[in-house]
């Protein structure tokens, strides 16, 4: 797949089933997300890459989060459910480090384009994917369970398979309502 073609035509596919990326694949995936721009090479970012049984583990650290929000049963039992929702899902994290000229901002950004590389990559491989947040983004059980200190951010949970859907495209969008160009 031609780079330009990935970039034009990437969609997010919300339905993803087996086969997910493994060996060579993962890895080369991985490797992408490690060449995001990374000012004073701080490398801002970690990777948790749940499958299997780590796909669990993630849903029983949501429900834990439900629970203590005091949830009410029906969203605290489909708690468990929401990771499985592919066989793979990637939490991108930021791991913030003060530094003098990198701003915490640049930080989240660089993480965020190591987990938008690692989207395109598998991409390219000819996986499929949906990036998601949410409020277990945020939460600060979940935020704890994952190791995370304080300062550090849940960047997003991308979920990663192949799709048994043909790609929505996308609507076009028109450059001149989103560009200025200053000559």
């Amino acid at each position: 797949m031609q780079a330009i073609d990935l970039l034009l035509n990437r969609s997010s596919q919300p339905r993803l089933q087996l086969p997910a990326p493994e060996g060579n694949d993962l890895e080369q995936i991985l490797q992408a997300g490690l060449r995001a721009p990374d000012h004073k090479q701080l490398t801002p970012w970690k990777f948790i890459v749940c499958k299997e049984q780590g796909l669990d583990k993630l849903g029983e650290i949501f429900v834990q989060a439900a629970v203590e929000k005091g949830a009410e049963q029906t969203f605290i039992d489909r708690a468990s459910q929401l990771p499985k929702r592919a066989p793979m899902v990637v939490i991108g994290i930021c791991k913030y480090t003060e530094k003098e000229g990198v701003p915490r901002v640049e930080q989240i950004c660089s993480a965020a384009c190591a987990l938008h590389d690692v989207q395109l990559a598998a991409k390219a491989l000819g996986f499929d994917s949906i990036w998601r947040t949410g409020s277990y983004a945020l939460d600060k059980h979940v935020k704890q369970s994952l190791g995370l200190a304080h300062e550090d951010e849940i960047i997003g949970f991308l979920y990663l398979g192949t799709s048994p859907l043909k790609a929505i495209k996308k609507p076009e969008k028109n450059t001149a309502d989103f560009v200025d160009v200053w000559q």
